[in-house]
């Protein structure tokens, strides 16, 4: 096991998503929830003036972000789990959801336990046209 949690921690650049919709952010955290196969405890979404959104789902296994500015295309989102879940299917989820043009993800196993080596991996990908 090595680790107790896992921890990805994204950059959405180029999104072409409603970022200025707090009802798109929080439907958009549930469904992520679910795909991760994590327990949903509470989810709490504040929007911005005059623009941009927080939501946060807290769940059993830790927590799901996303923080929007619309104004730049851009969102930051963090999803930390620990357990069985599925933090990458959360993440494909949330880029479903968001259409960025460019993503960023930087994974980081959390916990690590004594005499582990910590793994910190950086992913990029590039998205430059896809049809939803």
């Amino acid at each position: 096991m090595g680790a107790l949690g896992r921890q990805l921690v994204v950059e959405f650049w180029g999104c072409r998503g409603n970022l200025d919709s707090a009802e798109l952010i929080r439907q958009t955290l549930e469904e992520a929830v679910q795909k991760a196969k994590a327990f949903l405890l509470d989810i709490k979404v504040h929007k911005f003036q005059p623009h941009g959104i927080s939501g946060v789902a807290v769940i059993a296994e830790s927590h799901v972000s996303i923080h929007t500015w619309p104004e730049h295309g851009y969102a930051a989102v963090d999803v930390f789990t620990c357990g069985n879940t599925d933090p990458e299917a959360a993440v494909e989820h949330i880029r479903q959801a968001l259409k960025p043009r460019r993503v960023k993800v930087i994974k980081i196993e959390r916990g690590i336990l004594q005499g582990e080596q910590m793994n910190l991996e950086r992913l990029e990908r590039q998205y430059t046209d896809y049809d939803t």
